[in-house]
């Protein structure tokens, strides 16, 4: 009654071998994650430091800098010199410690102890920052 299809369908022929696919890794997506996390906290970081200088805040950065250096193979992230002067530290705070508690969650996650102890105590820190 009906006729079979005799063509072959587009998934097959677009997809030959699964390697024709870039794929990647769980691990691999968590370091891109954590990675992203890392550096919005350190951009928050930065503009904190515009605005508040601090040694703590000094400290917190360049270490985060090194985990993002060690995530992304080497490629050092570039340290802000300026930031706006209109913002709001207890806003800034507020949001770096939501920032650090999503990096927090990714590197539990991927089982990263450096990354998880460096976002736990900015944590602490922000969150007493923002509560002063």
């Amino acid at each position: 009654m009906y006729e079979p299809i005799r063509t072959k369908s587009v998934h097959t022929t677009l997809a030959r071998t699964p390697s024709d696919f870039p794929h990647r890794s769980r691990e691999e997506e968590l370091d891109i994650q954590l990675a992203g996390h890392l550096a919005a906290l350190l951009a928050v970081t930065d503009e904190l430091r515009a605005l508040a200088p601090s040694a703590d805040l000094d400290a917190a950065a360049e270490r985060l800098a090194g985990q993002l250096t060690r995530l992304r193979g080497g490629t050092t992230p570039r340290l802000a010199s300026d930031a706006s002067s209109g913002s709001h530290l207890a806003s800034l705070h507020q949001r770096a410690h939501v920032l650090a508690g999503r990096a927090l969650v990714v590197a539990a996650s991927r089982a990263d102890t450096a990354a998880a102890i460096l976002s736990a105590e900015r944590m602490d820190a922000h969150r007493a920052s923002a509560l002063t």
